[in-house]
């Protein structure tokens, strides 16, 4: 045992010879004394300047006017001058100390990680109909803010089944598509060092569990404006307020978004006309470029993946028109996933470049005719595989120039469709979010503007 601590443990020793009752003193050196036992229980005793503060205490005081032990060690610091260089007092000495000036004898908190000022420890990313990685605000979010991601989908058996209706909710078509699109933003994620667990499940319940098995501080996903997914939403950020985890919304659905409208949402046009004519001027914002690298998994839980359903998995029966490992007939090109999404829309721009404009009788241009109609992009625009304004971007470099010498007619159609779909989904946002108030306006005037 350190002899310097035996000292201070035990005050009688300091003066053997001196046999008079201890007297409480609240005196500076006892509070010196208390620092430095604090400080040798948190700091390796060589950190310590230990020669300074041995030669305080280990050896007696003077005697002379010293009557009792109490009055000796009042004065202490007198006493005792000589023995320490000039001007130096217990106060500088341990600030002198450069590992001691930083210390906090408080607790650390639990929840602050280890590494990095402000880090969260690990996100989960919730793939909703955002399956991409380019232009995608939540996934680039989350790598930014956290020490691991762990990115995940949900197939919700709720969106699966028979309606009230009695058909389908997710056909087996569509259900396929979804299918690929998750397949392929797997392989997208494994070749930037991540992975996606894929769970066949209430995303609410999957989440929970999976949040606590890695230890997951935070939840990163895209709203939705349908009724039935931000009541999910909201089954969502309920369980999670209990286990004391952040859910963070973000916004990628849309041409333009949703924070640079010149209104509220409450104040959305009931008509397209009206809405189009409020947004005129505003600026789409650029994309996001897609990560080179992904944070690692989290090291915590050791999650499985897990396997990617087939349709029988699903509740679903493989249609005549589908071959019998389950995938699309030949004839069929429509295949789910960003890389398809990304090979067509480079092919239509390069055939737009290469098609000339045609010319109506009144001279005016007609650019929705032939092989390129249309983008044929939407069935990839709904499940997120690719965004609106990827689409703008790549056209807008590429058919401006050629059909309208760089003035951008060229892509008014284009324009024209995409704010189509902006209104749909805004107007859907709107009315779904105003429906718990006492008083929402009738459900008619959306129908009649989307009529």
């Amino acid at each position: 045992m350190d002899p310097n601590s035996q000292i201070l443990e035990n005050p009688e020793s300091i003066s053997s010879e001196d046999q008079s009752p201890p007297v409480p003193v609240h005196s500076p050196p006892f509070a010196v004394a208390s620092l430095t036992l604090s400080l040798s229980t948190v700091i390796p005793s060589n950190f310590l300047v230990q020669p300074r503060f041995s030669g305080l205490f280990s050896r007696q005081p003077t005697k002379d006017n010293v009557p009792t032990q109490a009055a000796s060690l009042s004065r202490l610091p007198i006493s005792c001058s000589s023995l320490c260089p000039p001007k130096i007092s217990l106060k500088s000495t341990v600030s002198a100390n450069p590992l001691q000036i930083p210390l906090s004898l408080g607790p650390r908190r639990p929840s602050e990680p280890s590494n990095g000022a402000g880090m969260r420890r690990a996100t989960i990313v919730w793939f909703r109909n955002d399956l991409r990685i380019h232009d995608n605000e939540c996934l680039n979010s989350a790598n930014n803010d956290s020490i691991s991601v762990l990115p995940v989908y949900c197939f919700d058996p709720r969106d699966y089944g028979k309606s009230s209706s009695g058909f389908d909710k997710t056909g087996p078509y569509r259900a396929t598509f979804v299918i690929e699109s998750v397949s392929d933003l797997r392989k997208n994620l494994q070749a930037r060092g991540s992975n996606l667990v894929v769970r066949i499940g209430k995303p609410e319940t999957v989440l929970a569990e999976l949040a606590k098995e890695i230890g997951a501080d935070g939840i990163y996903a895209h709203y939705e404006v349908s009724h039935d997914e931000m009541e999910t939403e909201e089954r969502i950020e309920s369980a999670m307020k209990e286990e004391n985890v952040e859910v963070k919304y973000f916004w990628g659905s849309t041409l333009y978004h949703i924070d640079d409208l010149p209104f509220k949402m409450e104040d959305m046009p009931s008509s397209h006309g009206a809405f189009r004519e409020r947004v005129q001027g505003l600026s789409v914002r650029k994309t996001i470029e897609a990560l080179d690298k992904m944070k690692g998994l989290p090291s915590r839980g050791d999650v499985e993946p897990g396997g990617i359903p087939s349709l029988s998995e699903l509740g679903l029966n493989q249609p005549v028109a589908m071959s019998k490992e389950g995938w699309l007939a030949p004839n069929t090109s429509q295949v789910g996933g960003e890389t398809e999404a990304l090979h067509r829309l480079q092919k239509y721009a390069a055939e737009c470049r290469a098609q000339p404009p045609k010319a109506t009788n009144n001279g005016a241009q007609n650019s929705i005719y032939g092989a390129t109609f249309s983008n044929k992009i939407s069935p990839w625009l709904t499940m997120g595989c690719i965004s609106p304004r990827s689409v703008f971007d790549e056209l807008n470099k590429t058919v401006s120039r050629k059909h309208d010498g760089g003035n951008g007619t060229g892509t008014n159609w284009l324009m024209f469709e995409l704010l189509w779909r902006d209104f749909f989904r805004f107007i859907t946002k709107k009315y779904n979010s105003t429906k718990k108030q006492p008083n929402p306006s009738p459900a008619t005037a959306c129908t009649g503007a989307l009529a």
